[in-house]
């Protein structure tokens, strides 16, 4: 029999093992869920007491913060992706924004999987251009793509073969139109000026302005606004015409002035430039060709000879032809035409002193006056038969001659030295220099005397036995 009270119930093992900490109270049935109102108040009740920190973590359930929100289905997110992913291809336009600068290149941001390159020399159609001078850190840019993948890895563009592109198509546009371009003067070349127009454009030196330009330097870095006049693209060839350009905006005032010029007037002028053919004038509106044929009464070898540019001269208006916008304008006429002057102040028979100019199979020519010459045919060279001329005068000689003839409307005179050996009426200028006393009142001369006496020639001297000796002497003295 055991002596244990059977009254007494033994521990279960269980329960006699456990920790306090493990015992978890059963809830009291007092104890109720709070409403949310009632969370609120206690939330926003500061004075509140502090939970027990025990029981925090059964007094709020944890909601998980949303990180996305799946609202695409598999078409849109495919649109999503390839838009946020550049692709380039080689031949296309891609713009960027410049990142960095260098003396040799420039990096350009297009969103790529690398930056894009840009070589100086693919910047600009500026030869040697500074990189620094074209572009600015940030600026966005437009750019070809040359190479997409070069032995560096590196995607090669081409800012200038994109500004070509683009300007091809507006200067394509203008031309058709009959429209004007604008751009800046960048370079000075053999023939013309280089002007930016988004590509190379050649303004010929000719048509840079109404009048000729002799100094193209001065325009280079000002701003021109030009027409097209020739375009192809299969050889990269612009031409334009500033001129054309002028002519149309100032139509008006030339008609106005063609209009009031008349042939026969004279006109004062400045010397524009010269030219072989001739020299223009600017008359102060529109410029006038004087040929080289109307610059002075004698012969004339170059046109720069006679005048110079900026001279100022007068001239006289010939021809106005308003259909061609052309004035013909003559110097000379506005000068004394010393064929006239010469047959004025000469007759036939009389005596003149002249140097020979050239000798030619028939005869010799004798200048006689300012850009007057006569012919002295070979007949009317010696009293004897002369075989050439040579045999008698030489070029630059001096010697007396005496007028037989004068055809002022062909312009010709017809001179002997034949007949000058036989003595005759010294011409008023000549008689002039020598001093009256040494002629008779007719005018023949009588020699180299002294006024006060005049005395009778010495037969042993040979003084007086051949007149035309001693007014050759005389002459050349």
């Amino acid at each position: 029999m055991s002596d244990l009270d059977p009254n007494l119930s033994v521990p279960d093992d269980s329960t006699q093992n456990r920790t306090p900490a493990e015992e978890t109270p059963e809830p009291s049935p007092s104890a109720e869920t709070p409403t949310e109102a009632e969370a609120a108040e206690a939330t926003e009740a500061p004075e509140a007491a502090p939970a027990d920190p025990a029981g925090d973590e059964f007094s709020e359930a944890y909601e998980p913060r949303e990180i996305a929100v799946n609202d695409l289905d598999d078409e849109a997110l495919a649109a999503a992706y390839s838009e946020s992913v550049v692709t380039v291809e080689e031949g296309t336009m891609v713009v960027g924004r410049v990142v960095r600068i260098d003396n040799d290149e420039v990096l350009i941001d297009i969103g790529f999987k690398s930056e894009g390159v840009i070589p100086s020399r693919e910047l600009s159609i500026r030869n040697d251009a500074h990189p620094g001078d074209v572009v600015a850190i940030h600026e966005e840019v437009e750019a070809l793509v040359l190479q997409k993948e070069d032995k560096e890895g590196r995607l090669i563009l081409s800012k200038k073969r994109a500004q070509y592109e683009r300007a091809w198509g507006n200067v394509e546009e203008v031309k058709a139109a009959g429209g004007v371009v604008s751009g800046t003067v960048i370079e000075v070349v053999k023939g013309g000026l280089i002007v930016d127009i988004g590509l190379r454009g050649f303004l010929p030196a000719s048509l840079v302005d109404l009048r000729r330009v002799r100094d193209l330097q001065p325009f280079v870095g000002s701003k021109v606004e030009a027409k097209i006049i020739e375009l192809d693209k299969n050889r990269n060839n612009v031409v334009l015409s500033r001129r054309a350009w002028l002519e149309e905006t100032q139509k008006e005032q030339r008609e106005e002035f063609l209009e009031n010029l008349k042939p026969g007037e004279v006109r004062r002028g400045t010397v524009s430039s010269v030219v072989p053919f001739g020299a223009f004038i600017d008359l102060g509106g529109m410029d006038g060709l004087v040929h080289v044929s109307e610059l002075s009464w004698r012969h004339v070898d170059h046109p720069s000879s006679v005048v110079s540019v900026g001279d100022e001269v007068d001239v006289q208006v010939l021809e106005v032809d308003p259909s061609r916008e052309r004035i013909s304008l003559s110097l000379k006429a506005t000068q004394q035409d010393p064929w006239q002057e010469f047959a004025a102040s000469h007759r036939v028979g009389e005596l003149v002193y002249g140097r020979v100019t050239k000798l030619v199979p028939f005869g010799a020519f004798v200048q006689v006056g300012e850009s007057i010459e006569g012919l002295t045919h070979i007949s009317e060279m010696s009293a004897h038969h002369v075989e050439v001329p040579e045999q008698v005068v030489t070029p630059g000689e001096e010697l007396w001659v005496k007028i037989i003839d004068i055809d002022l409307q062909r312009r010709r005179i017809s001179l002997s030295i034949k007949q000058a050996a036989e003595g005759g009426v010294v011409s008023a200028e000549f008689q002039e220099a020598f001093g009256e006393h040494a002629f008779d009142d007719q005018g023949n001369y009588l020699g180299d005397v002294p006024e006060a006496e005049p005395a009778e020639p010495d037969p042993d001297d040979g003084a007086g036995t051949n007149e035309v000796e001693n007014l050759e002497a005389v002459a050349r003295a």
